[in-house]
């Protein structure tokens, strides 16, 4: 029973620290402040530019990429959050830290380089390296230098680097996986 209490105690505690991100959203980062647009742009840009860009004829297979890269950005955004080693003082829907980013900009990024590198025979993991470097190495320390990202104790920029070659490398695998598995004759009905 004391193991049970222990565990409620526990929940409690994260309910009241979501509460407490919820207030601050609702004080420092709702639609009234510059850094909401800033993330509602970073949200929608990339899916409009996703929209004119994307080749139709592989949508599924980019598609399927894009998913595979959000998902397991997720999975490190949050585990990195729940450590404590990073966090976003500002966001577009409070308790959900990093929307923007993993949601659209990210997946999108990697998904038209994982397109370049299909249709004009390019080295995936050349162009996905320098794109982790980029996101890495220019785009995180700008989103820290304006205050929409945060890093605490050890955590620095090529820990962020190794966490993207990690989900470009394991998206990459899984595609390939179910791309050999696929059988065209397949029908829904």
């Amino acid at each position: 029973m004391d193991r049970l209490y222990e565990f409620d105690n526990i929940l409690y505690g994260r309910k009241e620290n979501t509460d407490s991100l919820i207030n601050y959203w609702v004080d420092y980062s709702n639609p009234l402040t510059w850094q909401f647009w800033i993330l509602i742009a970073i949200l929608l840009v990339p899916l409009i530019i996703l929209y004119f860009k994307i080749d139709r004829s592989k949508i599924f297979l980019i598609g399927f990429f894009g998913y595979n890269v959000h998902v397991f950005f997720t999975f490190i955004d949050l585990y990195g959050i729940n450590r404590g080693y990073w966090h976003y003082p500002y966001q577009v829907i409070p308790a959900l830290p990093s929307i923007s980013l993993d949601t659209a900009l990210v997946p999108v990024a990697f998904m038209l380089i994982f397109q370049l590198t299909l249709n004009h025979q390019k080295n995936y993991y050349i162009y996905a390296i320098i794109m982790a470097a980029i996101f890495a190495f220019i785009l995180k320390p700008i989103l820290v230098n304006i205050g929409l990202f945060r890093m605490y104790g050890s955590i620095n920029y090529f820990h962020l680097f190794i966490g993207y070659i990690f989900v470009l490398l394991i998206s990459k695998c899984i595609t390939w996986i179910f791309h050999k598995l696929y059988k065209p004759n397949f029908s829904a009905e």
